[in-house]
Protein backbone atom coordinates (compact mmCIF):
# COMPACT_ATOMS: atom_id res chain seq x y z
CA UNK A 1 0.00 0.00 0.00
CA UNK A 2 2.99 2.34 0.69
CA UNK A 3 4.52 1.45 -2.45
CA UNK A 4 1.30 2.27 -4.08
CA UNK A 5 1.25 6.13 -2.76
CA UNK A 6 4.62 6.27 -3.14
CA UNK A 7 4.39 5.49 -6.62
CA UNK A 8 1.34 7.49 -7.56
CA UNK A 9 3.11 10.48 -5.59
CA UNK A 10 6.19 9.79 -8.36
CA UNK A 11 3.57 9.80 -10.95
CA UNK A 12 2.24 12.73 -9.70
CA UNK A 13 6.09 14.72 -9.69
CA UNK A 14 6.62 13.59 -12.93
CA UNK A 15 3.44 13.30 -15.74
CA UNK A 16 1.11 15.56 -12.83
CA UNK A 17 -0.38 18.92 -14.37
CA UNK A 18 -0.21 20.37 -10.72
CA UNK A 19 1.84 23.59 -9.75
CA UNK A 20 4.03 21.24 -7.50
CA UNK A 21 4.72 19.20 -10.79
CA UNK A 22 5.55 21.57 -12.81
CA UNK A 23 8.15 23.13 -10.09
CA UNK A 24 9.45 19.66 -9.97
CA UNK A 25 9.79 19.32 -13.57
CA UNK A 26 11.38 23.03 -13.06
CA UNK A 27 13.60 21.86 -10.74
CA UNK A 28 15.21 19.02 -12.78
CA UNK A 29 16.02 21.44 -15.37
CA UNK A 30 17.78 23.69 -13.39
CA UNK A 31 19.86 20.49 -12.07
CA UNK A 32 20.93 19.72 -15.46
CA UNK A 33 21.94 22.84 -16.04
CA UNK A 34 24.13 22.94 -12.69
CA UNK A 35 25.38 19.83 -13.66
CA UNK A 36 26.97 21.32 -16.60
CA UNK A 37 28.33 24.23 -15.23
CA UNK A 38 29.54 21.78 -12.65
CA UNK A 39 31.43 19.62 -15.18
CA UNK A 40 32.72 22.91 -16.78
CA UNK A 41 33.68 24.26 -13.70
CA UNK A 42 35.89 21.60 -12.54
CA UNK A 43 37.68 21.57 -16.09
CA UNK A 44 39.47 24.47 -14.36
CA UNK A 45 40.53 22.88 -11.16
CA UNK A 46 42.88 19.69 -9.83
CA UNK A 47 41.00 16.75 -9.58
CA UNK A 48 40.66 16.30 -5.89
CA UNK A 49 38.91 14.28 -3.02
CA UNK A 50 35.82 16.43 -2.98
CA UNK A 51 34.84 17.26 -6.35
CA UNK A 52 35.24 13.04 -7.06
CA UNK A 53 32.86 13.33 -3.99
CA UNK A 54 30.12 15.80 -5.91
CA UNK A 55 30.64 13.73 -8.35
CA UNK A 56 29.23 10.60 -6.84
CA UNK A 57 26.69 12.95 -5.23
CA UNK A 58 24.89 13.80 -8.53
CA UNK A 59 25.84 10.35 -10.23
CA UNK A 60 23.10 8.82 -7.44
CA UNK A 61 21.06 11.39 -8.29
CA UNK A 62 20.97 11.06 -12.08
CA UNK A 63 20.31 7.69 -10.64
CA UNK A 64 17.60 7.95 -8.57
CA UNK A 65 15.77 10.21 -11.25
CA UNK A 66 16.84 7.61 -13.95
CA UNK A 67 15.10 5.05 -11.68
CA UNK A 68 11.94 6.97 -11.22
CA UNK A 69 11.55 7.61 -14.68
CA UNK A 70 11.92 4.11 -15.38
CA UNK A 71 9.44 2.60 -12.71
CA UNK A 72 7.04 4.67 -14.35
CA UNK A 73 7.49 3.87 -17.83
CA UNK A 74 4.77 1.56 -19.26
CA UNK A 75 7.18 0.19 -21.91
CA UNK A 76 10.38 -0.19 -20.14
CA UNK A 77 12.30 -1.90 -23.00
CA UNK A 78 11.35 0.25 -25.26
CA UNK A 79 12.27 3.25 -22.95
CA UNK A 80 15.38 1.98 -22.14
CA UNK A 81 16.28 2.20 -26.06
CA UNK A 82 15.26 5.54 -25.97
CA UNK A 83 18.53 8.40 -26.90
CA UNK A 84 17.52 10.12 -23.67
CA UNK A 85 17.90 7.07 -21.46
CA UNK A 86 21.14 5.36 -23.31
CA UNK A 87 22.37 9.33 -22.04
CA UNK A 88 21.27 8.77 -18.13
CA UNK A 89 23.02 5.30 -18.73
CA UNK A 90 26.36 7.01 -19.88
CA UNK A 91 26.20 10.15 -17.67
CA UNK A 92 25.60 8.09 -14.79
CA UNK A 93 28.69 5.61 -15.42
CA UNK A 94 30.56 8.78 -15.97
CA UNK A 95 29.85 10.37 -12.33
CA UNK A 96 30.03 7.16 -10.43
CA UNK A 97 33.51 6.24 -12.71
CA UNK A 98 35.94 8.17 -9.99
CA UNK A 99 34.83 5.59 -7.91
CA UNK A 100 36.79 3.07 -9.63
CA UNK A 101 39.97 4.97 -10.84
CA UNK A 102 40.47 6.75 -14.08
CA UNK A 103 39.72 3.93 -16.35
CA UNK A 104 36.40 5.17 -16.88
CA UNK A 105 37.25 8.89 -16.89
CA UNK A 106 36.76 9.25 -20.78
CA UNK A 107 33.14 8.62 -20.34
CA UNK A 108 32.82 12.30 -19.21
CA UNK A 109 32.71 13.29 -22.39
CA UNK A 110 29.28 12.17 -22.13
CA UNK A 111 28.07 14.56 -19.01
CA UNK A 112 26.66 17.26 -21.75
CA UNK A 113 24.08 14.45 -23.06
CA UNK A 114 21.87 15.68 -19.75
CA UNK A 115 21.10 18.86 -21.91
CA UNK A 116 19.38 16.25 -24.58
CA UNK A 117 16.44 16.45 -21.46
CA UNK A 118 16.26 20.14 -22.44
CA UNK A 119 13.98 18.99 -25.63
CA UNK A 120 11.32 17.32 -22.75
CA UNK A 121 10.88 20.64 -21.50
CA UNK A 122 10.26 22.59 -24.29
CA UNK A 123 6.01 21.17 -24.43
CA UNK A 124 5.93 22.37 -20.42
CA UNK A 125 7.47 25.78 -21.51
CA UNK A 126 5.14 26.28 -24.49
CA UNK A 127 2.19 25.64 -21.98
CA UNK A 128 3.41 27.98 -19.77
CA UNK A 129 4.82 30.68 -21.51
CA UNK A 130 2.87 32.30 -25.05
CA UNK A 131 5.83 33.97 -25.63
CA UNK A 132 7.47 30.17 -26.29
CA UNK A 133 4.60 29.25 -28.26
CA UNK A 134 5.10 32.42 -30.78
CA UNK A 135 8.74 31.83 -30.98
CA UNK A 136 9.24 27.85 -30.74
CA UNK A 137 11.05 27.38 -34.49
CA UNK A 138 13.58 29.82 -32.86
CA UNK A 139 13.98 28.35 -29.58
CA UNK A 140 14.05 24.65 -31.29
CA UNK A 141 16.99 26.39 -33.31
CA UNK A 142 18.84 27.29 -30.54
CA UNK A 143 18.66 24.82 -28.44
CA UNK A 144 19.57 22.36 -31.17
CA UNK A 145 23.30 24.67 -31.74
CA UNK A 146 23.59 24.87 -27.97
CA UNK A 147 23.10 21.32 -26.94
CA UNK A 148 25.90 20.41 -29.98
CA UNK A 149 28.01 23.06 -29.08
CA UNK A 150 28.51 21.73 -25.31
CA UNK A 151 28.48 18.00 -26.44
CA UNK A 152 31.17 18.92 -28.91
CA UNK A 153 33.38 20.88 -26.51
CA UNK A 154 33.10 18.17 -24.25
CA UNK A 155 34.66 15.55 -26.88
CA UNK A 156 37.15 17.97 -28.00
CA UNK A 157 37.95 18.45 -24.10
CA UNK A 158 38.22 14.86 -22.77
CA UNK A 159 39.97 13.48 -26.06
CA UNK A 160 42.51 16.51 -26.00
CA UNK A 161 43.44 17.32 -22.44
CA UNK A 162 46.04 15.38 -21.51
CA UNK A 163 48.17 15.79 -24.72
CA UNK A 164 47.07 18.54 -26.45
CA UNK A 165 49.09 21.95 -24.56
CA UNK A 166 46.37 24.06 -26.66
CA UNK A 167 43.58 22.28 -24.77
CA UNK A 168 44.06 23.14 -21.15
CA UNK A 169 40.56 23.60 -19.85
CA UNK A 170 36.51 23.87 -21.27
CA UNK A 171 37.52 27.35 -22.52
CA UNK A 172 39.98 26.32 -24.95
CA UNK A 173 37.64 23.53 -26.16
CA UNK A 174 34.82 25.99 -26.58
CA UNK A 175 37.18 28.68 -27.90
CA UNK A 176 38.13 25.84 -30.93
CA UNK A 177 34.53 24.62 -30.82
CA UNK A 178 33.23 27.94 -32.18
CA UNK A 179 36.16 28.98 -34.47
CA UNK A 180 35.83 25.25 -36.01
CA UNK A 181 31.86 25.52 -36.62
CA UNK A 182 31.81 28.86 -37.83
CA UNK A 183 34.94 28.12 -40.47
CA UNK A 184 37.13 31.51 -38.82
CA UNK A 185 40.05 28.89 -38.54
CA UNK A 186 42.69 31.59 -36.65
CA UNK A 187 45.04 28.14 -36.39
CA UNK A 188 46.16 29.00 -33.05
CA UNK A 189 44.60 25.75 -31.35
CA UNK A 190 44.40 22.60 -34.12
CA UNK A 191 43.39 19.09 -33.03
CA UNK A 192 46.53 17.11 -34.31
CA UNK A 193 45.96 13.38 -35.29
CA UNK A 194 43.23 11.66 -37.47
CA UNK A 195 41.00 11.57 -34.32
CA UNK A 196 41.18 15.23 -34.30
CA UNK A 197 40.68 16.17 -37.93
CA UNK A 198 37.72 13.84 -38.08
CA UNK A 199 36.63 15.99 -35.11
CA UNK A 200 37.58 18.92 -37.03
CA UNK A 201 35.30 17.64 -39.77
CA UNK A 202 32.11 16.82 -37.73
CA UNK A 203 32.05 20.14 -35.83
CA UNK A 204 32.15 21.73 -39.25
CA UNK A 205 29.30 20.43 -41.06
CA UNK A 206 27.06 19.48 -38.25
CA UNK A 207 27.51 22.65 -36.87
CA UNK A 208 27.46 24.90 -39.88
CA UNK A 209 24.52 23.12 -40.76
CA UNK A 210 22.86 23.93 -37.14
CA UNK A 211 24.00 27.60 -37.32
CA UNK A 212 22.43 27.74 -40.85
CA UNK A 213 19.23 26.81 -39.46
CA UNK A 214 19.05 28.95 -36.75
CA UNK A 215 19.81 32.32 -39.08
CA UNK A 216 17.21 30.67 -41.44
CA UNK A 217 14.44 30.84 -38.59
CA UNK A 218 15.38 34.04 -37.60
CA UNK A 219 15.29 35.67 -40.53
CA UNK A 220 12.91 34.03 -42.39
CA UNK A 221 8.93 35.54 -42.28
CA UNK A 222 7.36 34.26 -38.86
CA UNK A 223 4.65 31.80 -38.31
CA UNK A 224 1.05 33.01 -36.34
CA UNK A 225 -0.40 30.77 -34.27
CA UNK A 226 -4.19 30.52 -35.40
CA UNK A 227 -6.19 27.58 -35.95
CA UNK A 228 -7.72 26.93 -39.56
CA UNK A 229 -11.74 26.30 -38.67
CA UNK A 230 -11.61 23.84 -41.55
CA UNK A 231 -8.68 21.27 -40.94
CA UNK A 232 -7.40 22.43 -37.91
CA UNK A 233 -3.99 23.77 -39.21
CA UNK A 234 -2.43 26.00 -36.16
CA UNK A 235 0.84 27.61 -38.23
CA UNK A 236 0.05 29.79 -41.09
CA UNK A 237 2.01 32.91 -42.62
CA UNK A 238 0.94 35.91 -41.37
CA UNK A 239 -0.31 37.48 -44.63
CA UNK A 240 -2.38 33.83 -45.47
CA UNK A 241 -5.73 34.72 -46.31
CA UNK A 242 -6.29 30.91 -47.15
CA UNK A 243 -5.39 27.37 -45.32
CA UNK A 244 -2.44 26.31 -46.84
CA UNK A 245 -3.36 23.03 -45.97
CA UNK A 246 -7.28 22.99 -47.09
CA UNK A 247 -7.68 26.36 -48.64
CA UNK A 248 -10.39 27.33 -46.15
CA UNK A 249 -11.07 31.14 -45.83
CA UNK A 250 -8.93 32.72 -42.44
CA UNK A 251 -9.27 35.33 -40.80
CA UNK A 252 -5.75 36.26 -39.29
CA UNK A 253 -5.93 39.59 -37.05
CA UNK A 254 -3.42 41.75 -38.39
CA UNK A 255 -2.09 45.21 -37.05
CA UNK A 256 -3.90 47.84 -38.10
CA UNK A 257 -6.60 45.47 -39.08
CA UNK A 258 -10.42 46.98 -38.74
Amino acid sequence: MADQRGLKFVRELYEGETARAHAFRYVLLAFDLSTILFVVATSFMPRGTTVEVIDAVIGLLILTDFIARLALSQKRLKSLMHIGTLADIVAIVSFLAPVTGEGLGFLRIFRTMRLLYTYQVLSRLKADFAIVGRHADVLVAVVNLGVFIFVMTGLVYETQYRSNPDIGNYADALYFTVTALTTTGFGDITLPGTTGRLISVAIMIVGVTLFLRLAQVLLRPEKVSFECPTCGLLRHDPDAVHCKHCGETIHIKTEGAT
